[in-house]
């Protein structure tokens, strides 16, 4: 292994291997740049670590030589949280090869596993154990539960599971000088002081580098119902959520929203998509899920629809058969953003409000945005069931996408002023990155941010830790 005074790029290459250290433009490009195209930058080179120790050792050898580092999961994230500076002087550090499941404990009821294991990899290891880990993401093929966790994600699953924070017990960490710290305890009581591992969730990388994390495991479903509904409007749409909160209680997972363009948009844009209950202003997805082999939560989920017509909260509902039919559903859903990139410039809001201020929201913002944006189509879609919508602009159609982009600004504005005015939050689950940076600050209180700035310095003084992104 190379000296400590050695340069960084062979004492690296002494830790991971030289295979593993990337250096060549063609092998790093993937890294540099984000999934929307957003934000590209220059890294020195990817460093790709098997183990803690490896981890570590890079970190320490980083923080020797003042080099900033940049964590990357799968680089699925929004916000250009993940993303090196156009400077070529970050070191990129993917844990992609850190992927194993540690332990699998069926009686605590929790499964840990390594930062770079990928979503879908985590569900599939909690299926085989015949239990559920029940966060769920449309890219749950390639996120990896470390950005879960330095995002804190959250998903379809949050009405009844929690975002990624409350699905999380123990986790293990890198800080910025090289020292890991050890608390992956499967503990759903431990009051012995701070419980320091919720500083790194939610941190977007700038505080240490998860390696490792408890996380908790529930009784697989047996027992599941799916129903896409229509709605006359926003407001009867919570009376439907609170009808269902009072029929199914926690069996209720997910309720999501999406208006009839979004809906259009995802079935103009993937050919097969389930044609049905078309016509309408709004739709509910519903999801149901039961432990139990026998449950009629169909017939639950039937009477409950059935009540909710004549309340006239409810135009119309087409409850799924079949697991296929199932999946066709949340296929719609799911394939909403996908659809909406496809279509052309779209400026994004990923938003949280308390539910009862959702519709004096939207008829404020709708009003104020086509006001200033002549022409564009509002894409409103998302998770009602907690109060995060994802409150998108589309261009008008043919827009030149430049020129439309160059409105964002103006927009998020908007939609960001209007959101505190009903006291929400400007970032529900996609995080911070670079692109909310500012509004960090603007929105924040200054008591707020001065502690944020106080723990980034207490614990990366320095400042080589993800540098640019939230702070």
């Amino acid at each position: 292994m190379a000296e400590p005074g050695a340069p960084l790029l062979p004492r690296l290459a002494s830790i991971v291997g030289e295979a593993h250290v990337l250096t060549a433009p063609a092998d790093i490009e993937p890294f540099e740049s984000d999934w929307r195209g957003r934000y590209r930058g220059r890294a020195r080179a990817v460093v790709l670590p098997a183990s803690t120790d490896e981890v570590s050792a890079v970190v320490r050898a980083c923080a020797e030589t003042g080099t900033p580092i940049v964590p990357q999961g799968g680089n699925t994230g929004l916000c250009g949280g993940a993303v090196p500076d156009e400077a070529g002087g970050e070191v990129v550090v993917t844990l992609r090869r850190m992927n194993r499941v540690r332990a699998v404990d069926a009686a605590n009821a929790t499964i840990t596993v390594e930062a770079g294991m990928p979503l879908a990899a985590l569900q599939a290891a909690a299926a085989s154990a015949g239990m559920h880990f029940p966060l769920s993401l449309a890219s749950e093929g390639t996120c990896t539960i470390g950005g879960n966790l330095s995002t804190n994600a959250g998903g379809t699953a949050v009405l009844r599971y929690g975002n990624t924070r409350e699905l999380t017990l123990g986790i293990e960490a890198v800080l910025a000088d090289g020292r890991v710290l050890p608390a992956l305890r499967g503990l759903r009581k431990d009051n012995t002081g701070y419980d320091l591992k919720q500083l790194f969730i939610g941190a977007e990388g700038t505080l240490g580098i998860v390696t490792a994390a408890v996380m908790k495991l529930f009784p697989a479903p047996r027992t599941q119902a799916t129903a896409l509904v229509a709605v006359p409007s926003v407001e009867r749409a919570i009376a439907l959520l609170s009808r269902l909160k009072s029929a199914l209680s926690d069996r209720l997972v997910g309720f999501e929203i999406m208006g009839a363009f979004p809906l259009a948009l995802s079935r103009k844009h993937h050919p097969g998509s389930a044609q049905l209950l078309e016509g309408h202003p709004w739709y509910a997805l519903v999801q149901a899920d039961d432990s139990a082999p026998d449950a009629p939560l169909a017939d639950a989920l039937e009477s409950t629809l059935a009540s909710a017509v004549d309340a006239h909260d409810v135009v119309d509902a087409s409850i799924a058969q079949s697991k296929s039919q199932a999946e066709r559903l949340w296929a719609l859903r799911e394939n909403i953003s996908e659809a909406q990139r496809r279509e052309g410039p779209n400026i994004k809001h990923d938003i949280s409000l308390p539910v009862s201020a959702i519709p004096a929201f939207l008829l404020d913002g709708d009003a104020a945005l086509l006001a200033a944006f002549p022409g564009s189509r509002l894409v409103v879609f998302g998770h009602l069931g907690d109060g995060n919508l994802h409150y998108n602009l589309s261009g008008p159609e043919g827009a030149d996408a430049r020129d439309f982009m160059d409105n964002a600004e103006q927009a998020n504005r908007i939609v960001h002023d209007l959101v505190a005015r009903h006291g929400g939050s400007f970032s529900a689950e996609h995080g911070v990155g670079q692109l909310k940076r500012g509004d960090l600050v603007r929105y924040k209180s200054p008591v707020e941010v001065a502690v944020m700035r106080a723990i980034k310095a207490a614990l990366d003084p320095a400042g080589i830790m993800n540098p640019g992104k939230v702070l």
